[in-house]
């Protein structure tokens, strides 16, 4: 009967040609698939996958309000500047 430590030891030799086995399969799955899908000109929605696309940005606000000492602007939206605090907005809104 096998020792525990030459038990393991066979253990490790099994775990390492099992993943060395699975890497060659999976190059060679690969190089079957990459083949097939040129030979057929196949594209990623024809195969079922999705192309995730980037969601589109949501155009800048135009400018309601400019500082005249540094030209910053504010559009009205979100929280109102620290140059803007305690002062009358509409002497520093923008005539559009």
């Amino acid at each position: 009967m096998a020792s525990y430590k030459q038990l393991t030891t066979q253990l490790e030799k099994l775990h390492k040609e099992v993943a060395a086995a699975r890497e060659k399969e999976i190059a060679q799955a690969i190089a079957e698939i990459k083949q097939k899908v040129a030979e057929y000109d196949l594209t990623a929605e024809e195969l079922g996958f999705t192309v995730k696309r980037a969601p589109a940005r949501k155009p800048a606000l135009a400018a309601k309000y400019r500082n005249p000492k540094t030209g910053e602007t504010w559009s009205g939206r979100g929280r109102s500047p620290a140059w803007l605090a305690g002062k009358n907005r509409e002497r520093f809104r923008i005539d559009a």
